[in-house]
């Protein structure tokens, strides 16, 4: 999709995984080591006693273990980057298709309008004949010249819809909004067989970019519980050191030296603070995954019921509604030139038609709509199928 290919915001996101990335080898490297070097200013320059001066090298080494736990917790928060890297390219991909779906919308409408600016201009062209022959009054004609007045109406609201949808997409490819676009399809894919629920409640729990990132995150906060356990024991600096210092003269010897340091963990509040906080957010993550999973699968089972509703909608328009308008239309004319029936319920049966078809492919956009919210709450699309409506 040219929208994944182009929009700003999966770059971004993009950038924050490649930063996460990058934590892991500086969190799991050494300190650099330390060199040190002193001199005794006053043996030089003198024959009593010979140069001093000291020299050392040293290595703080953590507590085995430790280097392990921190590269676990970079490599879980990298992993967590990655997953929200691919929600967003989830909702980028639902926002395109839903931008689609306005601009296909506004496009059918502006066809059902301009249908019935033709429909309404044969019913005037019908009633002026009448009119001259007087088998109608001239009100006949004003009627049809009124509605036709609100259908040009309709279309400048429509045309600055299709405008808006146009720059949406724009926007969202990255490119200048006034751009040109192609038109729309004048009709979309087949009605898809869906999955039962339990098929979609498998797929959104084990696709959801946004249940692996939690339990990515809930993996780096069980990494830094255990390395704040590991901070109970101590840190080993080991140091060589040539020090002519202390061992001058006679005791030249003694120059060459090793040598530990070790921090000792005595302040205990601190880590046992830390424990605490550990702890905390490790039961923090896990009840937020958990209400997560549960308010994904309720969005599983409220999108299928809104998707199957959209479906006994659109089979009622295309079995009932729509044939029975187009009826009414034609059973209108037929009265109206046998002087059955006024001019206005005409015009009345010809606005009634024009609103159904613009209310049908509402109706049809709902329905995929809603399909693309439900491919989004399960993590990506469904199983390719395609059904006729009964």
């Amino acid at each position: 999709m040219e929208v994944l290919a182009r929009n700003p915001s999966l770059a971004q996101m993009a950038a924050a995984w490649e930063a996460a990335s990058a934590r892991y080898p500086q969190v799991t490297s050494l300190d650099d080591p330390m060199f040190t070097a002193g001199l005794a200013p006053a043996s030089f320059g003198t024959n009593s006693v010979e140069a001093g001066y000291r020299i050392e090298l040293s290595q703080k080494l953590p507590f085995p273990g430790k280097l392990r736990l921190r590269g676990q917790t970079a490599l879980a928060e990298a992993s967590a980057a990655g997953n929200d890297l691919e929600d967003m390219r989830i909702q980028l991909v639902e926002t395109a298709t839903l931008a689609f779906y306005e601009y296909f919308l506004v496009d059918r409408a502006l066809a059902v309008n301009g249908d019935g600016l033709e429909i309404l201009a044969r019913l005037r062209q019908n009633a002026a004949a009448r009119v001259k022959t007087g088998l109608a009054p001239e009100q006949d004609m004003l009627q049809a010249d009124v509605e036709i007045g609100r259908q040009r109406e309709r279309r400048f609201l429509l045309e600055r819809m299709r405008q808006v949808a146009r720059a949406r997409i724009n926007t969202l490819l990255n490119i200048p909004p006034d751009s040109p676009l192609a038109d729309p399809p004048r009709q979309l894919d087949s009605v898809r067989d869906l999955p039962d629920v339990a098929q979609l409640r498998f797929l959104a729990l084990s696709r959801r970019a946004d249940l692996r990132a939690l339990e990515d995150r809930l993996k780096a906060d069980q990494a830094s519980l255990a390395l704040a356990l590991r901070d109970y024991y101590p840190d080993v600096e080991a140091m060589a050191m040539y020090d002519t210092i202390m061992g001058n003269g006679p005791n030249r010897d003694l120059a060459p030296q090793v040598g530990v340091r070790v921090n000792l963990p005595l302040r205990l509040g601190k880590r046992h603070a830390a424990v605490a906080e550990a702890q905390a957010k490790i039961a923090q993550r896990q009840a937020e995954l958990t209400a997560r999973t549960n308010q994904v699968l309720f969005q599983v089972q409220e999108a299928l019921e809104q998707l199957r509703e959209s479906e006994k909608v659109l089979v009622l328009y295309q079995k009932t509604i729509l044939p029975k308008a187009q009826g009414n239309l034609k059973a209108a004319q037929t009265a109206y030139e046998t002087a059955k029936t006024p001019f206005l319920s005409w015009i009345e049966a010809e606005r009634i038609l024009i609103n159904l078809r613009d209310r049908y492919y509402e109706a049809t956009t709902d329905y995929f709509r809603r399909l693309a919210a439900l491919e989004r709450i399960v993590g990506g699309p469904l199983p390719l199928a395609t059904k006729e409506l009964h």
